[in-house]
C-alpha cells in the first residue's frame, strides 16, 4: 500500500506523514516513510537539485519508482511529495497494490504568510523562479481520496491522521 500525501511546500505533508507513519508502523513493521526532500538529499546529484519542471519530473519519477519497488516487496509506504504531475498521480492508481492519495490543502496566502522555508518570499522578491505555487503552476488534484484542509495547528494533526487511518481501514478491509 502506498499513501501519497501531496500539497504545496509548507502545507504540512511531512508533519502529518511522520505521525501517520509512526501509527502505521506500530501495526505493521514493514512500513517506511519516504519524503521528497529526503530523496533529493540521498541522490545528491546536480540534476536532482534542479527545481525546474524537468528536474522536478526526474525527482517525482524516482520517488514513484522507489515507492513501487517497496510496494512490490509488501512494504507499506507513507510518501510525502508535491504531487505536481497529474499523470504520475493518476498512474499510481494502476501500478501500486493499493494507492491512497491525500491532498493537504492550505491556501497559498497562508503558506506565503507562514513561509517556513523562505521559498515564497524568495520567489515573490524575484530571487527564485522555480517555486511551485508562485512561478510554477500547481494543479489541485481532482481525484484525491481524501482532502485535509490543514489548519497548520499542531493540535489538529492527530485528528487528520485518524481520518486517514479510518479511510484506509474502511477501503482496505
Amino acid at each position: 500500500m502506498v499513501i501519497w500525501l501531496i500539497g504545496l511546500s509548507g502545507a504540512g505533508k511531512t508533519m502529518i506523514g511522520k505521525v501517520l507513519y509512526q501509527q502505521l508502523k506500530n501495526k505493521k513493521q514493514a512500513t517506511v516513510f519516504v519524503d521528497g526532500d529526503d530523496i533529493r538529499a540521498i541522490f545528491a546529484q546536480s540534476s536532482l537539485h534542479d527545481y525546474s519542471i524537468e528536474g522536478r519530473r526526474i525527482s517525482a519519477e524516482r520517488i514513484q519508482e522507489i515507492c513501487l519497488w517497496l510496494d512490490k516487496q509488501g512494504i507499506d509506504v507513507v510518501c510525502c511529495n508535491l504531487g505536481l504531475f497529474t499523470d504520475i498521480n493518476n498512474n499510481n492508481r494502476n501500478i501500486f497494490s493499493t494507492y491512497k492519495e491525500i491532498f493537504i490543502d492550505v491556501p497559498i496566502k497562508n503558506l506565503i504568510n507562514r513561509d517556513n522555508k523562505g521559498l515564497y518570499s524568495a520567489a515573490l522578491n524575484g530571487e527564485r523562479s522555480d517555486v511551485v505555487g508562485i512561478n510554477i503552476k500547481y494543479t489541485t488534484p481532482l481525484f484525491a481520496d481524501l482532502i485535509i484542509k490543514n489548519s497548520q495547528k499542531t493540535k489538529d494533526i492527530n485528528r487528520y491522521v485518524e481520518k486517514i487511518i479510518l479511510m484506509i481501514n474502511k477501503d482496505v478491509m
